[in-house]
């Protein structure tokens, strides 16, 4: 529960996936308006082809004008030159706005799970969180990128029309008319594939928890020999995901099929009619020839039309799977106008459990039920869910600023996170410590054995969640994190329950010497180190029911006995 500090990203409160595609599309308007524009000089100069052809055959191959001919090739090649070094530019924009969209939700996501914790994981199952990141945020990006193309369909669109009502007012009707009605033709698709993609994206996130789940339990499992139920339940779901994806399949099939089936009834409705026109000679040959051409052209603005509809769909629901995870409010959230603590060595009481924690004390906090003690080490950090009234010398914790608590009281919890990267760096996130300072840390939670085995010492890479190393050993790594933070209150839940009775030994006598003069908590039932305790306090149904010397309590509070011994038998 050590907090690192991260970016604030700013967000505003985006409760809809709407409100969040506009809030990403206005964070990156800028290269959005220059993809914009490369995609509509790309697509008009392409519409322009036609034109510039019809021309050349009407004026300078039909009517004999070689200076024509020459003057409308020349035309023609310059659109070529412009589409393609637009098109180029237009590609690099289109990239940008995609993995601007696409890594702005993940790192968002990132943020997110900073700030809310475990309050995340509570409420959004692990799979989930890991499926947004890994596809919906792509997804999401995916949005942007054909964001371009779609502003260059619409407005080459525009331009053929025009082009074609000056030629011929039913052609540029049926063009106008005709277009809109095939793009609106395909909500019949969109609507059930949108459903479909959401069971889909549902079954995914489901699977990939359940791999997570099986994956970080694989030695409790094979311990228990349980890998062949959790491997038929991996199956199960898993054919369940395929049975949905061949769901999607069909109707995304239809869509793709859409894409060339519309277009081209459209080129051979405006074909025909075209061609009888210029039998009746009501059009030119060129412009019979443009007319082709342009409804040839119009395949890439419906394409493209049913493009954004499919990646706005798909986008949607990413973005209403991405708002979910940012709609978890953290457990802890800063006070309105913070107050600050007491400087210097303070009381800190907890009225919940009754429990009051003396400044420059070691303390150990006994009790029968872990989980209670591990509630009250929450509380005393101000961790965990509701507000906690935890005060120290009279100031609540929750009227100061969450940067203030983290500073003056450091809880290191039960179960030790190690990160990938550097011994260093896992030991010290902040590079405040030399490696002097560092080892005699080290030294401390008696964790010199595990350096002398790694061959680069403090350089050597820790692997993802510190799987290397043992329980023993990642918790003895996790302490030394703690010691390095020189925090005034230290709270340590079960700091030595991986070790062996020696080296826990060890860890409560250095401890203690280490830590002398300033505050220090340890929710623990090992007389090992009630031994070193200057106090000791024993909850009962998570309120004080004793508090005295070690000894003291072994000889008058029979349930106070019964647990320190249990814990010695374990």
């Amino acid at each position: 529960m050590i907090s690192l500090p991260h970016a604030d990203p700013g967000t505003p409160d985006l409760t809809s996936p709407t409100a969040y595609l506009k809030w990403v599309g206005k964070g990156q308007w800028r290269t959005l308006v220059v993809a914009i524009a490369f995609g509509i000089v790309w697509l008009v100069s392409q519409a322009l082809f036609p034109a510039a052809m019809g021309k050349a055959i009407d004026e300078g191959i039909i009517g004999g004008d070689a200076a024509s001919l020459v003057q409308w090739c020349l035309i023609l090649i310059g659109l070529v030159v412009l589409s393609a070094a637009s098109g180029a530019m237009r590609h690099k924009y289109a990239v940008m706005n995609w993995m601007q969209g696409a890594f702005r939700s993940a790192q968002l996501i990132g943020h997110q799970a900073a700030d809310t914790g475990e309050a995340l994981t509570r409420t959004v199952p692990t799979g989930d969180v890991v499926a947004t990141v890994s596809s919906d945020a792509m997804r999401i990006g995916g949005l942007y990128d054909v964001s371009a193309r779609f502003a260059g369909a619409v407005v080459s669109y525009v331009v053929v029309a025009l082009i074609l009502l000056g030629a011929s007012t039913p052609l540029g009707l049926v063009v106008l008319i005709g277009v809109p009605v095939l793009v609106a033709c395909l909500t019949f698709i969109v609507r059930p594939l949108q459903a479909r993609q959401l069971a889909q994206r549902e079954e995914s996130g489901t699977l990939i928890g359940l791999g997570a789940d099986t994956v970080a339990g694989l030695r409790v499992l094979r311990g228990i020999g349980g890998e062949q139920t959790f491997l038929k339940r991996y199956a199960v779901q898993s054919q369940s995901v395929r049975q949905v994806g061949n769901r999607v399949a069909g109707y995304q099939a239809a869509l793709d099929a859409a894409q060339v089936l519309l277009p081209g009834i459209f080129v051979l409705v405006v074909v025909w009619l075209g061609a009888r026109f210029a039998i009746e000679g009501e059009i030119t040959a060129g412009q019979l020839v443009a007319f082709y051409g342009y409804t040839a052209f119009l395949v890439i603005p419906l394409r493209t039309a049913t493009e954004m509809v499919d990646r706005a769909t798909r986008a949607h629901i990413g973005a209403g799977k991405l708002t979910r995870i940012l709609r978890v409010r953290p457990d802890q959230t800063e006070a309105t106008e913070p107050r600050p603590l007491p400087q210097g060595p303070a009381p800190l009481h907890d009225p919940d459990s009754g429990v009051t924690i003396e400044p420059g004390r070691f303390t150990v906090v006994v009790s029968a039920r872990p989980e209670l003690s591990a509630a009250l080490a929450d509380r005393l950090g101000r961790f965990g869910p509701g507000e906690t009234d935890v005060r120290l010398d009279g100031t609540r914790l929750a009227d100061a600023s969450l940067a203030d608590v983290r500073r003056r009281i450091v809880v290191s919890e039960s179960d030790p996170r190690l990160f990938t990267g550097t011994l260093r760096e896992e030991l010290d996130p902040w590079a405040e410590h030399d490696d002097a300072e560092i080892l005699r840390a080290l030294a401390v939670a008696s964790g010199d054995d595990v350096l002398e085995a790694l061959p680069a010492g403090l350089d050597n890479e820790v692997e993802e969640r510190g799987r290397a190393f043992s329980g023993g050993q990642r918790q003895r790594l996790a302490l030394t994190r703690a010691l390095l933070t020189g925090a005034e209150t230290l709270v340590l839940v079960e700091p030595t329950s991986a070790v062996d009775a020696h080296t826990e030994s060890r860890i409560a006598g250095r401890l203690t010497a280490a830590r002398a003069g300033r505050t220090t908590v340890v929710m623990s039932a090992s007389p090992l180190l009630l031994d070193r305790a200057d106090h000791v306090v024993f909850l009962r149904d998570g309120r004080v029911a004793a508090e005295g010397t070690h000894a003291r309590l072994m000889n008058t509070v029979p349930d106070y006995r019964r647990t320190v011994v249990r814990g010695e038998d374990d």
